[in-house]
């Protein structure tokens, strides 16, 4: 994942608009840049990366690789047969929009909302889904790990995995009284915690 250093980009965010226009030439950077939201990132290029804001600051991913997306259809599937086709809440797979705060819009690769979780609207998903899962690309994998599991414990989202296409784990996180726990497992299935009979065979995954 690329943390955008597009000066002249964040430059046109942040100025203020009664400022003369920039010059052409790359300005140094106000340590008071302010923090980029979603009137932002609806403004981003379509140029087939995929753009999210966390914390503020602009990532840029580049399209990952066919077993990547191998993987998730597989997981997507077997979530998608027992919870939506059980009419128990939705399954979507990327890209889509989940705005978690003012300034955190992120595309997990799978996200799954209860029923009875009001937060799909006709352009995103706006608030904490009962469940997030990346699967980690090289370009990815740093922040996967740790700001956007930091992010997503922040703001309640019930239960992150990990998914490592290449090492073939995953590693299941639930959100207990504020903090992830990270649940052991025996086998080749993946239980999820928030509805009863729903698992993941992972022999159908790899």
């Amino acid at each position: 994942m690329i943390r955008c250093q597009n000066l002249l980009f964040l430059d046109a965010l942040t100025r203020n608009p009664d400022s003369p226009p920039a010059s052409g030439h790359t300005r140094t950077m106000s340590t008071e840049i302010r923090k980029l939201t979603y009137s932002d990132y609806v403004c981003f290029p379509d140029n087939g990366k995929r753009h999210e804001i966390i914390g503020g600051d602009h990532y840029m991913n580049p399209v990952p690789c066919t077993y990547h997306q191998y993987v998730s259809r597989r997981l997507q599937f077997q979530l998608y047969s027992k919870i939506e086709l059980a009419e128990l809440g939705c399954v979507i797979y990327a890209p889509v929009d989940v705005q978690l705060t003012e300034s955190d819009i992120v595309q997990p690769d799978i996200v799954v909302v209860l029923k009875n979780n009001r937060i799909i609207t006709p352009t995103k998903v706006k608030g904490a889904p009962e469940h997030l899962i990346e699967i980690l690309s090289p370009s990815t994998e740093t922040n996967d790990k740790s700001l956007k599991r930091n992010l997503y414990e922040r703001t309640g989202v019930g239960e992150y995995w990990i998914v490592d296409p290449f090492e073939q784990t995953i590693t299941q996180l639930v959100l207990e009284n504020g903090c992830y726990v990270q649940k052991e497992r025996e086998g080749n299935r993946v239980a999820v915690t928030y509805l009863p009979d729903v698992d993941v065979d992972l022999d159908q995954v790899w």
